[in-house]
């Protein structure tokens, strides 16, 4: 009887594995030259009609390429393209599927910093690529990633100098990170500043160097945000020790404030013996979850009349902004998840301070600065929405909402030119 052991199968499940590997590369490249090939083909046949003075072909297939190497998703190929011999004045085949001097594809470059900023160390990078690519993926080392670097400081520079003019946002949310730089003994404050556009769509407004996140920093930030064209938002988020809210109160009196409910809740509960900071953090909770403005209130009278008498420190540090705490509920109850606190913010960060962990932190502030800005940049492409994201537009229209209902009253009691009278509905939103 014939008997299969453990190595005998590992062994054939190697070889399964490698072939499938093999086929995608062969694929991959058959594919490829056919294109290729196609291309030429089209071109050449398009411009069959120019003709020189001895009626000769201007435009002709002219062989093959010398073999290339280029790096794919599914590996590493050699590819041999078909030349082209354009006689015409001024003009020459490049081809769009494999430009001159293309040896990986964009997909493939999008995939080196992700790699470098989730974690990956330079030095690791010849030896992942290789179990990745194949041994032929020498054309990847750490002076590539350092090459990566300086372009993202440049583009970095580029990006925080744009114009803001055609951007709106409705929310944002404020917060100063802090990761270490390697070659510097003061840590980064990293100002860091997203907004919600009229759709829903959020979005990275401004990565900045602040020291110690300090009001004169954060008005400086702001100012530069105003001169670059950004209108007022509705509504800040932000931690209730920043000095953003004097800066807010200096650039954009109008806008309203909400504190964070993560930041405030750690800051009562430090307040609080670690026996009684079970029952007091569900009571917190509640508060912050309460369905409405009322309910909150009589929640947050409870809580001081519990812990008032014996830690009056906790409470006072929970009253002091009450009003800016319920800020949430005179907005739409569907985005009250989002306004609650500066999570946006937080959680996107969390890679930045995994990849500088990884590193013993960036080498200089500006290659801090650049790599927030790359992660939150890659990051900012998988953000969804906001939820009932069609509410978001209703807020800067001045559209009330009492405890998250929108206000509305009949269209018969608004003057005739007011927007929403022009709508056939029985009643309209409540401009502020």
């Amino acid at each position: 009887m014939l008997k299969v052991t453990t190595d005998d199968i590992e062994s054939k499940s190697r070889e399964i594995t490698e072939s499938l590997d093999e086929l995608a590369r062969q694929g991959a490249r058959r594919m490829i030259l056919a294109a290729l090939e196609l291309e030429v083909d089209q071109y050449v046949q398009e411009l069959r009609h120019q003709r020189d003075e001895l009626d000769h072909a201007m435009v002709v297939r002219n062989g093959h390429a010398e073999s290339r190497t280029v790096h794919l998703g599914a590996g590493t190929i050699h590819v041999r393209a078909p030349r082209v011999d354009d006689r015409r004045p001024a003009h020459q085949f490049s081809s769009k599927i494999l430009p001159p001097y293309m040896r990986r594809s964009p997909r493939l470059e999008e995939a080196l910093p992700v790699l470098y900023l989730r974690g990956l160390s330079t030095g690791d990078f010849s030896e992942a690529l290789e179990a990745l690519l194949g041994p032929e993926a020498a054309g990847f080392s750490a002076t590539t990633i350092t090459r990566l670097l300086r372009v993202w400081q440049d583009e970095y520079r580029v990006w925080r100098k744009r114009s803001l003019e055609d951007r709106d946002y409705v929310y944002i949310w404020a917060d100063g990170v802090h990761f270490n730089v390697r070659l510097e003994e003061d840590r980064l404050a990293c100002l860091v500043i997203m907004g919600v556009l009229p759709d829903g769509r959020k979005e990275v407004v401004a990565i900045e160097d602040g020291y110690r996140e300090s009001t004169e920093s954060w008005i400086s930030l702001l100012r530069d945000l105003k001169q670059s064209g950004m209108r007022a938002p509705v509504l800040a988020m932000g931690d209730g020790g920043l000095g953003f809210w004097a800066a807010l109160r200096e650039v954009y009196p109008e806008a309203q404030e909400q504190r964070c409910w993560k930041h405030k809740i750690s800051n009562v509960l430090d307040k609080l013996p670690k026996r009684l900071q079970p029952r007091a953090k569900a009571m917190l909770h509640e508060i912050m979850k309460a369905p409405d403005r009322e309910s909150a209130l009589q929640d947050i009278e409870q809580f001081s009349d519990e812990y008032g008498a014996r830690y009056p420190k906790a409470v006072d540090t929970l009253t002091k902004d009450q009003d800016q705490l319920l800020t949430f509920f005179d907005f739409p109850a569907e985005h009250w998840i989002h306004l609650r606190t500066t999570n946006p913010i937080e959680s996107p960060f969390a890679t930045v301070k995994a990849r500088t962990k990884k590193t013993k932190g960036a080498g200089s502030r500006n290659a801090g600065l650049a790599m927030a800005f790359k992660l939150m940049l890659s990051a900012e492409k998988r953000w969804r929405r906001l939820n009932a994201p069609h509410l978001v537009a209703l807020v800067r229209a001045g559209v009330k909402f009492p405890n998250g209902q929108a206000q509305f009253m009949p269209v018969d009691d608004l003057p005739e030119d007011h927007l929403f009278a022009q709508t056939p509905s029985t009643y309209a939103a409540t401009e502020v």
